[in-house]
Parts: C-alpha cells; structure tokens; sequence
C-alpha cells in the first residue's frame, strides 16, 4: 500500500492500529478494498495476497472507476453512490463487473462505508467467480441428472411399451426370492389374474402342486441346458397346461429368469376373451372413441363420445362429419387425417369439441389409422382435458428476447411502430404453434392459418423458420 493509501486507509477513526497493520486487515478480510473519493475517484487499492485473479487491480490508483466497469454496472454505481450519500447505509451491497479492454473480466459483490469527513469511501469487495463457478457447476449436474433422467425414462417406456406390445405371455422372476418382479398383460390373462395382482407375488403359487424352491430349481436346470426346452406346468386359477421357456441372466447384481409362458390349449378362449375386454372398453370406457371412414364421416361412437357433445342418440350423429364437432371444422380434421394416414397414428392434438347446444369442451384427440381392410377407418380417441386445462397457468408462453425487444421499444419509438413489432411476435407465435400442431406439414399449417402455402412460405423465411416448416 503506498504512502498516499496509508492516510485514507486510517483516517484517525482507529488511531491504535498503525496504517500499515490496519491496510493488511483489511486486505485479508476482503478480496479487493478500493478507497474512492465521492466523484469516484480511485485513491487506493489493496488487493488480497491469497487471490491472484484479481492483480489486474492494483493498477487503478488515480484513475476513474468507471473506467474499469462494464458498460452496465456504471450506471448502478452511480446510483449506488447516490443512495449511500443520502442514507449514508452500508448494509446494501452492490455487485458490480469489472473488466479493461476486454482482456478480463470478474464480478465482485460491494459493501461502502466512510473513512473520512471529506465524505471518502471504502468500498470492501468479495469476488463472485468461485460462486459463480459453484452455481455453474451446481446446473450442469443438474442438467446432468435430468439427462440421464430423461435417458432413464426413455428406456422405461421402451420397455413398456415392448412388454404391452408383445402378444406372448412374458414375466420377471428373482431368482433369489422367487416372486414376481414384472409382468405384461398376455401374462395376467393367460394366468386369469391381474399384473397388479401378480406383481411381488410368489410365481410358484400360480401354479399347481408347486413348492418355491422345486420350481426355481426346475427353471434354473431348464434356463440352462442346452436343448432350450420348456417346463410344463399347470395354472391354479384356469387350470390351462402351459409350457414355461426360461432364459437367466443378472441385472444390477440380482439374477433373474425371463419366462415366456405359451398355452398349451385354449388359444381360442384367449381370443374371445380379449374382444369381449376391448368391446367392453368402446362400452363402458371414460374416453370417447369414434371410428369414421378415410373421410372423417363418423360410422359408429360411444356413449362418452354422445355426452360429450350432448347428443341424444347415435342416430343424430351417424353418417356426419367430424368436423362438424370441432370448433375449427374441416381444418382440425384435416389435420388429423393427412398426418394418421400419413404417420400412421396423431397423438394428443389439442383442439375443442362444439356440442349441438352451442357449448365447447377442451379436448386432446389422438388419432390411428387401420389400412387392414379393403374399407380403411380411422380410430380417434377423445379425451375431455377441460378440468385438467383450468388448473393450468393461463397464457401463453412467449419467447424472452423477443418481448424484451418490444419493450425496449418504448420511450424510443411510436405506438405505431411498437404495435407492429407486437403483431411480428404474436404472428411468430401463431406459426411456430401451427408448425407444431401440424406436425410440420406444410399445407396443414398454411390451411389452420388462412393461408396460401406461398404465403406461409414467405412467412416462414421471413422469421428464420424454414427448418421447422420444412416438409
């Protein structure tokens, strides 16, 4: 600390400490101590032996400040300094940016307070990079978490809808405790249980005349032989011959046995019994469920479909198109329809239904398309998300930059000027969505917007977003 320094940084207010023994303290205690006058001028500097970042400091002495901040952080010293004149309050800190020709850059969290009668400053600092790196480092192991998260999940619903897919009877076993860990649904039916029911359960009790420990050992002896055979067994509830197939193998240090179970009679029943389960959701499920041909003309619905829209009976709403009940008509069900025939299946696709009275419902409409016939249909189940949709947050989500450019707008240009950068961004917003929705299908979209696929085009060009409206 020079000579100079050594009288701000004692000022007579703690005459016992000698200058030189008082600027050590406060080095230590602080990462970085500045003594500015009341214009800001910079009389002194220490700087913490222990943080080597911050050297580029130690050259400020009777220099602006604010010739080493950033172009934001000036004004909040000014007003900062501005403040602390009037209320002469130290408790409120200041974090400021400093930077010199772009070499460097650091972040330091102020707190001032006066050493002087001429109204001099101390201004105590703690540099903010070893939080910010601690933040920086905090996120990306959270994004790392929710990786693999989502990687996890991922994963999980593969597998579940592998299990659901498969027609043969599959199940899990441990091999160490003999229960239960998964089955899929042919599993439950072909053992005439549910896959609630049996999973945790003992898989010897679902079969007759079978001790734990015989059974595992019988699997574990057929898993591993060399013929691949299978080991025939009686069901307890159905009382069906089955033949098990046993494959071993180890999953995070636990052995486990994948059986496939097939019947050995009563496939027929298993038929039936699976037409009666499906006849019995289009019946009595909470989802509606309407068939139309390739042209959306509605050829049969449940009744959740008939109190959605109000109607009285099914005759009133045969033979029609279902457009006619959604509340944008012929371009929600053309949407639908290009993209199931196209991709095969739509999911969720937002959209409102129009009851015969007037009424609208929210709804989520999923549709598939059946080409195994010579008349194809499509299937399009309907899911009432009203409640769902009045607990959620109103508005809509609208990109951070581009509001903040409109509100910028203001005091530097007129309300003319503002309203139409405000239409750019809501019409941005509109195709974006209609992109979205359409699954980037490029007529769809033109066509939920009013517009010419020429139009749409030039639309897209104009906002950058040709990558998303590309066929």
């Amino acid at each position: 600390m020079t000579s100079r320094g050594a009288k701000y940084w004692n000022s007579g207010s703690i005459p016992l400490i000698a200058p030189d023994l008082l600027g050590d303290i406060i080095a230590m205690a602080s990462d970085l101590a500045i003594v500015i006058s009341p214009n800001g001028l910079v009389l002194s500097v220490l700087v913490n032996p222990n943080n080597r970042h911050l050297a580029p400091a130690s050259h400020w002495e009777g220099c602006d400040l604010r010739q080493f901040l950033t172009v934001e952080s000036v004004p909040k010293l000014d007003e900062r300094l501005r403040q602390y004149d009037e209320t002469q309050s130290s408790s409120e800190m200041i974090e400021l940016n400093h930077t010199e020709d772009a070499k460097w850059e650091f972040p330091i969290r102020y707190s001032l307070h006066t050493i002087g009668p001429d109204g001099t400053l101390l201004m105590l600092g703690r540099d903010l990079r070893p939080i910010a790196e601690m933040q920086q480092q905090l996120v990306k192991a959270q994004m790392a978490l929710e990786k693999d998260y989502e990687v996890q999940r991922e994963y999980d619903t593969r597998y579940r809808v592998l299990m659901d897919a498969c027609q043969d009877a599959m199940i899990y076993v441990s091999l160490n405790t003999g229960r239960i860990s998964d089955a899929n649904a042919a599993a439950a039916q072909l053992l005439d249980t549910s896959r609630d029911a049996l999973r945790g359960a003992a898989f010897a009790q679902e079969f007759e005349g079978r001790r734990r420990g015989e059974l595992m050992e019988s699997l574990t002896n057929v898993a591993i032989a060399d013929d691949r055979s299978a080991l025939e067994v009686q069901t307890r509830q159905g009382g069906h011959a089955v033949l098990i197939y046993p494959r071993i193998f180890r999953a995070a240090g636990d052995r486990l046995l994948l059986c496939r179970i097939e019947a050995m009679d009563g496939a027929d029943d298993l038929g039936d019994a699976l037409s009666k389960d499906l006849s019995g959701l289009y019946r009595d499920g909470v989802d509606a469920i309407v068939f139309t041909d390739g042209d959306g003309v509605i050829q049969t619905a449940n009744e959740s479909f008939l109190n959605l829209i109000d109607a009285a009976h099914m005759t009133g709403v045969k033979g029609k198109s279902l457009g006619g009940f959604l509340v944008r008509g012929s371009v929600d069900l053309k949407v639908l329809i290009e993209n199931a025939t196209r991709a095969g299946q739509m999911r969720m696709y937002a959209t409102k239904l129009s009851s015969e009275f007037g009424g609208q419902v929210s709804v989520e409409i999923s549709a598939t398309y059946l080409n195994h016939r010579a008349h194809p249909v499509i299937v399009f189940v309907i899911r009432d998300v009203s409640r769902a949709e009045a607990l959620r947050k109103p508005g809509v989500a609208v990109n951070d930059d581009a509001v903040r450019s409109v509100m910028e707008m203001v005091g530097s240009a007129t309300l003319k000027d503002i309203v139409a950068e405000t239409t750019d961004v809501v019409e941005k917003m509109c195709i974006e969505t209609a992109v979205e929705l359409t699954r980037n299908n490029r007529v769809a979209a033109a066509e939920m917007l009013g517009l010419s696929r020429q139009s749409l085009y030039v639309k897209l060009r104009k906002y950058g977003l040709l990558a998303k409206g590309a066929d």
